[in-house]
């Protein structure tokens, strides 16, 4: 039991400690530039929606108000067979502003399927891809496309900040969890390739972009698929983003639950990006931030375990394990309590919630179930 207990402890300090500690000591880029310059390409913005319409308008207005030149842009929204307003919103646009199309996908087909559907009637050399309910700041577009400068990169992430419907800032990237992510893809950009974008805020070449299938997650498979061209998956924490947070955590798991499960069948279908021959660093990039990540809840549970059976061999073992229960009854009394505003339970509920997310994801994932369709963010 002690042996369970030390590796699995170890690989837990590895997945979240050590593995950033490691990217310090990689060979570094040359860091890209951000900074707009002149001339700017053609870009295009396309916004997957399903029944939108409180906020499709809005998004689309951010896009088109942003600070970039208007002829360089254009704005292609593809509705997956949307039963509200959506398709009446966007055409109404459309109607008054001609850099604004409507695609309607008939019958309905998932978000991949609709990228698909509209990267042939896209313009831009770059293409950005941006959520339905995503507001930009002025000007994000332009730090997104002045990264691709460096002819290196491929695909760019940029950053996401949650934030209340009133629109005030939940600290700086609504938790200590997104900002440890952002730090990580800050090291990752630096080193190699980022290997987790924020779908909501992302940008690739037009030639590099490769039809996926329709059960694919795009924002975990694309810049893999860019990456197997050849060239860098980069981070811009200039180009930010807001989202509304989702309220409930309930929402929160349903959408982690959902996200895992597509990320495994990521993984599986890119399995090849695992040789450390001839993805080199790459390989280990991805094996540590997202195969180990996801499968955290295995290591968590054996440590758990195996600390619970030792108990009497030490002091120190009584510690860990006490350690254990009191960091895991914080997280249930967030659960049981609807939420608490302490930072430190807040964060233990949220480790947990996404460990027990991905385990039941795993469950799908062995059973071959998959997750095509989307339905907008509530709650």
């Amino acid at each position: 039991m002690e042996i369970f207990f030390w590796l699995s402890g170890l690989l837990i300090i590895y997945i979240y400690i050590g593995y950033p500690l490691l990217l310090k000591w990689l060979p570094r880029h040359p860091e890209p530039s951000s900074a707009p310059e002149a001339p700017l390409p053609k870009i295009t913005v396309i916004i997957p929606a399903f029944n939108e319409e409180k906020c499709i308008q809005a998004t689309i207005l951010n896009k088109l108000t942003s600070n970039y030149p208007a002829h360089q842009l254009q704005v292609i929204v593809v509705s997956d067979e949307s039963e509200d307003a959506t398709d009446t919103i966007v055409t109404t646009i459309a109607e008054q502003d001609s850099r604004v199309s409507l695609i309607r996908q008939s019958p309905r087909q998932g978000k991949t399927s609709g990228l698909n559907l509209a990267i042939p009637q896209a313009t831009g050399d770059i293409i950005i891809f941006s959520d339905a309910n995503s507001q930009y700041h002025p000007d994000a577009i332009k730090h997104l496309v002045a990264m691709f400068n460096n002819p290196e990169i491929g695909y760019v992430t940029g950053k996401m900040v949650y934030v209340n419907e009133d629109g005030s800032l939940i600290g700086d990237g609504c938790s200590a969890y997104m900002k440890y992510e952002n730090h990580l893809r800050s090291l990752e950009s630096a080193t190699g390739s980022v290997v987790g974008v924020d779908g909501g805020i992302d940008a690739i070449r037009k030639e590099l972009y490769q039809p996926m299938n329709q059960d694919q997650l795009p924002d975990f498979v694309l810049p893999l698929k860019v990456v197997t061209q050849g060239k860098r998956v980069a981070y811009c924490e200039n180009a930010l983003l807001n989202e509304e947070s989702l309220s409930s955590a309930q929402s929160e798991f349903r959408m982690r639950v959902r996200v895992s499960l597509r990320a495994y069948w990521a993984m599986w279908d890119m399995k090849h990006l695992f040789n450390p021959f001839i993805y080199k660093w790459f390989t280990l990039q991805l094996a540590s931030h997202k195969l180990l990540r996801y499968l955290a809840f295995i290591p968590l549970f054996i440590a758990f375990v195996s600390n619970g059976l030792i108990t009497g061999d030490s002091i120190f073992y009584a510690v860990t394990f006490i350690t254990q229960v009191t960091f895991y009854s914080s997280a249930a009394f967030v659960a049981l309590n609807d939420g608490s505003k302490n930072k430190w339970f807040g964060l233990a509920h949220y480790f947990c919630l996404i460990n027990i997310a991905s385990a039941m994801a795993f469950i799908k994932f062995v059973k071959r179930e998959k997750i095509i369709l989307w339905k907008p963010r509530v709650g």
